[in-house]
C-alpha cells in the first residue's frame, strides 16, 4: 500500500485505489462501520464483500474505509475486512473522533461522516450506505442532530442512500438539509425513502429517473462552484421492504422504554435499531443487507456515468 504524498502520515492508499485516482476511474468509497457493528460475523464480512462485488459489477472500484494502527486506510483487503469482522470492541469513527484516534495510534471503523471527508480528501467523488444519520426526534430539546448532516455541508461528494432511519425526525431531516443547500435527488421514485421502508410519507424535492441525468445534475453543483454534497436516494426493493406502521409501532414503545432507562447520545441508535431487528425477527437485518448491495450497485454506475460525464466536459473546455 502506498501513501498519499501531502499526508504520508495519515491516510494510506492501496494500490488499487491509487492506480484508480491516478487514472480518473470511477471510484466508490464505502464506510466500516457497517462491518464492526451493522452485523454479526461471519455475516459482516460477508456482507462487505457482497457489497464490494456490487461496485466491481456496476464498473467501479470499491474503496472500503477503515482506521488501522494509527492510519486512515482507504482500500482494504480481504484479511483486513475479516480482522474488522472478527476483533470485537471496536470503536465507531465519527470525524471528530479521527484526530484523537490517529494520534493514539488505533484501530477505528469509520462512519458516513468521517468516511465522507476522507473520500474528499483523496478526491473521491461517490460514496455509498444504506441510510444516514438525521435530526433525532426530540432534537428540539436535545439538539441531538447526526455529524452525518454536517459533514454533507462541507464535503464535495456525491452520497447514495436509501433515505435516513425512521427512528428519525425525517420532515426535520429535510429541513436541515434544505436550509443548508444540500440538493436531495430521489432516482426513480418520488418520495424520500425512510430506510427500510420505501417511503417516509414526504416528497422528495427532485425526482430524476435517467442515469446520465443525475451524473450531470451532481457535476453541475459541483461546477457552479458548491463544496457541499449531493445526496442520492433510493428505496429499499419492495420485496425487502417492512410497513411504515410495523415500525412505528416498535418505535413508539422502544423510545418509552429509552426515556425510562435514561438512555441519550450515541446509545440512542445502537438501541432503537436493535429494538427493531428484536420486533422485526431479523427481518430489518435482512432489510439492511438488500439495501447495502443494491445501493452499492447504483453508487458504481453513477460514479461510471459521472466519470464519463466529467470526460465530456473536459473535451468541450467546460470542466476544470
Amino acid at each position: 500500500m502506498k501513501s498519499v504524498p501531502k499526508q504520508q502520515e495519515l491516510i494510506v492508499l492501496s494500490e488499487e485505489v491509487e492506480e484508480a485516482l491516478h487514472s480518473r476511474m470511477p471510484i466508490v468509497a464505502l464506510e466500516s462501520n457497517v462491518i464492526t457493528h451493522g452485523f454479526q460475523y461471519p455475516d459482516n464480512v460477508q456482507v462487505a464483500l457482497e457489497v464490494e462485488r456490487a461496485v466491481r459489477a456496476s464498473g467501479s472500484v470499491p474503496a472500503t474505509i477503515a482506521v488501522i494502527d494509527g492510519h486512515i486506510r482507504v482500500g482494504l483487503n480481504q484479511g483486513e475486512i475479516e480482522c474488522l469482522g472478527s476483533t470485537p470492541g471496536i470503536p465507531k469513527v465519527s470525524s471528530r473522533d479521527l484526530p484523537i484516534i490517529l494520534a493514539q495510534g488505533g484501530i477505528g471503523a469509520t462512519t458516513v461522516a468521517s468516511s465522507i471527508m476522507i473520500a474528499d480528501a483523496v478526491g473521491i467523488s461517490f460514496f455509498s450506505s444504506a441510510g444516514i444519520g438525521g435530526v433525532h426526534r426530540g432534537a428540539e430539546k436535545s439538539m441531538d442532530i447526526s455529524p452525518d448532516l454536517i459533514q454533507f455541508t462541507r464535503s464535495r461528494v456525491a452520497v447514495v442512500c436509501a433515505g435516513a432511519k425512521s427512528i428519525l425526525d425525517l420532515n426535520l431531516t429535510m429541513e436541515f438539509l434544505e436550509t443548508h443547500g444540500v440538493p436531495i435527488i430521489a432516482y426513480q421514485s418520488n418520495d424520500f425513502p425512510a430506510f427500510y421502508c420505501v417511503s417516509s410519507g414526504l416528497r422528495s424535492p427532485h425526482r430524476i429517473d435517467d442515469a446520465t441525468q443525475l451524473a450531470r445534475a451532481i457535476e453541475n453543483h459541483w461546477r457552479l462552484g458548491n463544496r457541499s454534497s449531493v445526496l442520492v436516494t433510493s428505496p429499499i426493493a419492495k420485496d425487502e421492504a417492512i410497513d411504515a406502521s410495523e415500525i412505528d409501532r416498535v418505535l413508539v414503545s422502544a423510545l418509552h422504554e429509552m426515556d425510562a432507562k435514561g438512555l441519550q447520545g450515541n446509545q440512542v441508535t445502537k438501541y432503537l435499531l436493535r429494538a427493531v431487528d428484536e420486533a422485526t425477527k431479523g427481518r430489518s437485518s435482512q432489510a439492511n443487507r438488500s439495501i447495502l448491495v443494491s445501493n452499492a450497485k447504483l453508487a458504481g454506475s453513477l460514479a461510471a456515468g459521472h466519470a464519463e460525464c466529467r470526460t465530456q466536459f473536459h473535451e468541450v473546455n467546460l470542466c476544470s
